[in-house]
């Protein structure tokens, strides 16, 4: 059975050491259906670290994060989702981790896992990510395809994808999965 977890991070800033995630938003999906959607939001770790121009990118300020969950309530709450699609334990029931650029979005959620105190990430996903990017690369170097930029934005315009709310991660990764199903799984939505 085919899971994966389409996910994406808001963070404050581009160093999954030094930054934090703010928000993570994803969807389960089995078998091709929709069985899961999650939106949660956390406080950082540390807000000496916050990049200003992230908060930009991201439309939030400090003193709406400041009224954001802490991370351990989060982190249970993740866990809860993630537990009820699979079993942890067992080394064949793991999750495809998809997402538009996901290797940013996967080495955040490794951090945070570690900040969370725990070191099993690993225990839940197979590390084979599925990237949209990497198909529309080769697109382009195939002449099939060229953009202005790849930024998800540019190529949900392209690809006729609606993304109301760009750099909200809940509505990036509705987007990044709407994309994924049509360029990568051929799927008609």
């Amino acid at each position: 059975m085919k899971k994966i977890l389409y996910f994406d991070c808001e963070t404050t800033g581009l160093d999954p050491v030094k930054n934090d995630i703010i928000q993570i938003a994803g969807i389960v999906e089995i078998e091709g259906e929709v069985v899961d959607e999650f939106d949660f939001k956390c406080q950082p770790f540390s807000y000496s670290n916050i990049e200003p121009k992230a908060l930009e990118c991201n439309g939030r300020t400090i003193e709406e994060i400041k009224t954001f969950e802490q991370n351990a309530m989060v982190k249970k709450a993740f866990d809860s989702v993630l537990g009820k699609h699979c079993d942890k334990f067992n080394k064949m029931d793991k999750f495809y981790p998809a997402g538009f650029n996901v290797r940013f979005d996967l080495d955040f959620l490794a951090q945070w896992f570690k900040k969370t105190g725990d070191n099993y990430l690993g225990s839940w996903i197979n590390w084979r990510g599925i990237d949209p990017l990497l198909f529309l690369y080769a697109m382009d170097l195939k002449g099939e395809l060229s953009l202005s930029d790849y930024k998800l934005g540019t190529v949900c315009s392209h690809f006729g994808i609606d993304n109301p709310k760009a750099h909200d991660a809940l509505s990036d990764v509705r987007a990044t999965r709407e994309l994924i199903r049509k360029i990568i799984l051929g799927a008609k939505e």
